[in-house]
């Protein structure tokens, strides 16, 4: 398989009422580095910021974390995320997929907290680190199911 297959460039969204944390790859499409933190405001700014992001690094396609409940179920905030993420999308002509991502805001949290960075004060630091998180587990996720033979 050649390589030009396997290069996508997303954004990962780590999509909040607040803020959205945002992820981009690098140019292999293995690893995911958290780029900025959006704080929301209207829809339209919004769009606006997201589509020169977009224009910049030439995204194919966005990836939004999708908070299920630990049941799995997808209660009020995750249609919330979806409804959101669903009018980004439109909006700036991509598809969109999603990833679940059940605790991936405990997970960050718990990194900066082993770098000695203070949470309370860098909340928007925990919203990209969010979004990469749920960025990197998309791509190793579409690396394997690229590189896994198909079943027989």
């Amino acid at each position: 398989m050649s390589n030009d297959k396997l290069w996508i460039s997303a954004l990962g969204l780590d999509i909040g009422l607040k803020r959205v944390g945002i992820a981009g790859c690098d140019g292999t499409g293995l690893i995911a580095t958290g780029i900025t933190t959006l704080v929301r405001s209207s829809f339209d700014r919004d769009v606006a910021y997201l589509r020169e992001l977009v224009r910049e690094r030439r995204v194919q396609i966005l990836v939004a974390g999708l908070p299920y409940s630990l049941s799995g179920e997808l209660g009020t905030q995750a249609r919330q995320v979806q409804k959101y993420a669903t009018r980004i999308a439109t909006a700036l002509e991509l598809p969109l997929e999603y990833v679940d991502e059940r605790l991936t805001s405990v997970e960050a949290e718990e990194l900066m907290k082993t770098q000695g960075i203070s949470v309370s004060q860098n909340k928007g630091a925990i919203d990209r680190k969010a979004a990469a998180l749920i960025l990197q587990q998309w791509l190793d996720e579409r690396r394997q199911n690229i590189s896994a033979p198909p079943n027989p």
